[in-house]
């Protein structure tokens, strides 16, 4: 057995572990990250990345069928390669997988491609993925080992017929029908895709509503959408075990609130949860205590109950986010070389890139109320952006609210065009501690969509210009 000292193991090199793994090299530690399968983890090569490709791309395609027309654009009926999609999809897979490798060995982390599991706190054997048996010691230890999909009795992921996103994202035929178990985050966005590339898409949620935890007005303006794309939703509803057919579809029943519904799908896509991957790694050699959904309890520094040993992104719980991840690697790297780092935040923001796309930070509406804030809010219309209209994307609204006793912004919610980018405005006005009055008080560009958060700000303390004013002003915050 080949036997490597470390000042620091990093085990996975998803976007926790390898932007850890640089970090710590940054600061002149001995790294070691090893690897099971990808670089990149979830988040390159079956998540973020794959599926905004696709999203890009059914989203090129709808538009030309749907809306080149109208701004005198003729186009002759477009058609779809999905392998030539899939291709180019692959291909910047691999363009950003080949941009890690080259960074970890531009700061001098080695890298081996292996399964890791701990000997003891300090130690870690590995099998390489060339049947290779290592052992390596380290000082610190960070584990970075993301989650995967879990399933539903009686549903058997093949990754063929009944599929994760790992298989809704490699199609190399488009199907004729595809059912969504789950109407959370990677669902829709899913089902969304491939209704855009002319699949029949229906949605079945066991609770009331989609996207739960969404503030219900976004929601709203979502369902308006996924109904104008002919998206069928079962909410409060439930897919029994499916029985194939033997023209090869599936006869799915489910539960609605209606009654039974059947339905003959070709395609299931279960989207309906995560549990962290920890089952290799022999967590009870290494003293690290999990909770009882098998998450790694960490601490703001991401120290797990062995203070030698760190957990970073989805191993650790929800929210399942690559740019969480990402942070809480950097935190640990700090942490280990003596930095005085934590992972203290105001909030996190989300971007749902279902259409419209959704971006949230900081607290809701409801939220601040139940947190005891007197609150105040603010609404602007992308009806009323001319460069939203010029885009034909004028569907949605930006939402800001506030303290009304301080006029301290505390949380925006955004359904509409490239509700994926404008979010982080607010993210750093959360961060920077940003009243209602800074934010409006801001000059934006003019035509752009940030100018709708501007006016949201506005509209909040009484003086919109491009709305009529629902909130009057209080004078205390003029």
């Amino acid at each position: 057995m080949i036997i490597h000292e470390t000042d620091v193991l990093v085990i996975g090199g998803g976007p926790g572990g390898y932007p850890a793994s640089i970090r710590a090299a940054q600061l002149g530690k001995k790294v070691i990250l090893v690897e099971k399968g990808f670089l990149g983890g979830e988040c390159l090569n079956w998540g973020c990345i794959p599926s905004k490709a696709l999203i890009s791309a059914a989203e090129f395609y709808y538009r030309l069928i749907h809306d080149a027309e109208k701004m005198g654009i003729m186009v002759k009926e477009p058609l779809i390669d999905i392998k030539k999609l899939q291709s180019w999809k692959n291909g910047i897979i691999n363009r950003l997988i080949d941009g890690i490798s080259q960074l970890l060995k531009g700061n001098k982390v080695e890298l081996i491609f292996g399964t890791a599991s701990f000997i003891n706190p300090n130690s870690v054997s590995v099998i390489s993925n060339s049947g290779e048996s290592l052992q390596i010691n380290a000082k610190n230890i960070i584990i970075a080992t993301g989650s995967s999909f879990i399933s539903l009795p009686g549903f058997f992921i093949d990754e063929k017929s009944i599929l994760t996103a790992k298989g809704a994202l490699s199609f190399d035929k488009l199907p004729k029908s595809l059912c969504v178990i789950g109407g959370g985050i990677t669902g829709l966005e899913l089902g969304i895709v491939y209704t855009k590339l002319g699949v029949k898409v229906s949605v079945v949620e066991l609770l009331p509503e989609i996207l739960p935890g969404i503030d219900p007005q976004l929601i709203r303006i979502l369902k308006t959408q996924l109904k104008k794309l002919e998206i069928v939703v079962y909410t409060s509803s439930l897919a029994k075990p499916p029985k194939q057919l033997e023209s090869g579809e599936y006869e799915l029943i489910v539960d609605t609130k209606q009654g039974e519904k059947v339905l003959l799908i070709e395609k299931i896509l279960i989207a309906i949860g995560k549990r962290a991957n920890t089952s290799d790694l022999e967590l009870e050699k290494s003293n690290v205590i999990i909770d009882d959904k098998g998450f790694i309890q960490v601490n703001k520094k991401q120290q797990t109950s062995q203070a030698s040993i760190f957990a970073v992104g989805d191993c650790t719980g929800p929210p399942f986010l690559a740019h969480r991840a990402t942070k809480q690697g950097i935190i640990a790297a700090e942490v280990i070389t003596g930095l005085k780092s934590e992972f203290d935040y105001i909030s996190i923001p989300s971007a749902i890139f279902t259409d419209p796309e959704i971006g949230i930070v900081g607290l809701s509406e409801t939220e601040a109320k139940e947190a005891g804030y007197d609150v105040i809010v603010g609404r602007a219309s992308f009806g009323a952006s001319g460069r939203a209209i010029t885009h034909q994307s004028d569907l949605g609204f930006v939402k800001v609210v506030g303290d009304k006793k301080t006029g301290q912004l505390l949380g925006v919610q955004i359904i509409g065009p490239n509700a994926s980018d404008l979010i982080s405005e607010a993210a750093l006005g959360l961060e920077l501690g940003a009243t209602l009055e800074d934010i409006g008080f801001t000059i934006h560009p003019h035509p752009t969509l940030p100018e709708m958060l501007m006016e949201a700000a506005d509209g909040a303390l009484g003086k919109a210009i491009h709305q009529i004013n629902i909130q009057r002003r209080d004078e205390k915050l003029a």
